[in-house]
This record gives structure tokens, C-alpha cells and sequence, in this order.
């Protein structure tokens, strides 16, 4: 079962950074092995938490396949949770969490926990997963960059 978990630093606040990776339907225009993405539902709850169900389509190699997920955004924590539903995993779990630094910036911390239930899929990326999944941070810290830059930057 591949974990990966990391903590990046960047120029951006924690708010900047929760909109964007909470924009789910735009992860097809930035974000590696992202084919198509539809968000299937919304629901607010009664704690201010929103709950997206959300098709996300992953092309890698000779593979593509479309997944389902439940993404609980937790604005007033700054936090983001992804749970599986339906399609090629045997589990997946996600989390994202945003605070502000006091030096300005702000800390994005990151985990994610899955394992494919196809063998060949999963030998695939267990051989290059730390490097997609540095890749994939380092598309969301690309997509902030273009979003938030500053003129003359």
C-alpha cells in the first residue's frame, strides 16, 4: 500500500491554496494524468462543511480509468478529505491541509493512501509513485503560481 506524505512551504496564504485544490473540476487543466473530471453532487452541511462527489478520469500509460470520490472541504479548518467510492482501487484515502505561517506563506501539508486493485496497475506505479506523486504537488504549486503571481513578479 503506497502512502506518501509531504509538507511544502509556499508564498501563497492558506486560503489561496484551499481554493485551489478544492477547485476539483479544473484539475484536467493543470494536473498530470487528469483526463476529464465532473462533479456528480454537492451537499452542504450543517457544520459548514461541503461534501462534492466527484469522476475523476485518469490516463497513465495504457491505462485509463475513471474513479468516484467523496471530497469533504472544511473551510473554516482549511482542511480537505478525499474518500474512494467506485472504481479501480481497492481503497484511496486523501488529506489536505492549509495554515498560515506567521513569516507570511503559508504550510500545505499532504497524505495520500492507495493501492489499485489491478496487480500490473499497481507494480506500474508502485515503480515511479514517489516521483508522480512529487509531480502531482508540484502541478498544484505550478497551478498557484499561474493563478497568484504578482505583476512583475
Amino acid at each position: 500500500m503506497p502512502t506518501h506524505s509531504e509538507t511544502r512551504k509556499l508564498p501563497y496564504t492558506a486560503a489561496q491554496m484551499y481554493d485551489l485544490v478544492a477547485d476539483v473540476a479544473a484539475y484536467p487543466e493543470f494536473l498530470p494524468w487528469t483526463a476529464a473530471a465532473r462533479i456528480r453532487s454537492r451537499t452542504a452541511r450543517p457544520d459548514g462543511a461541503e461534501v462534492l462527489e466527484a469522476d475523476l478520469v485518469i490516463s497513465f500509460k495504457v491505462f485509463r480509468e475513471r474513479f468516484g470520490s467523496r471530497v469533504t472541504l472544511h473551510p473554516d479548518a482549511m482542511k480537505i478529505d478525499t474518500e474512494y467510492l467506485d472504481g479501480p482501487f481497492r481503497h484511496m484515502h486523501s488529506t489536505w491541509a492549509f495554515r498560515d505561517l506567521a513569516e507570511g506563506g503559508c504550510a500545505v501539508d499532504f497524505f495520500v493512501d492507495f493501492e489499485f486493485r489491478n496487480r500490473m496497475l499497481q507494480r506500474v506505479i508502485g515503480a515511479v509513485f514517489t516521483e508522480a506523486m512529487q509531480r502531482v504537488v508540484k502541478a498544484f504549486e505550478a497551478r498557484a503560481r499561474a493563478l497568484y503571481a504578482t505583476p512583475g513578479a
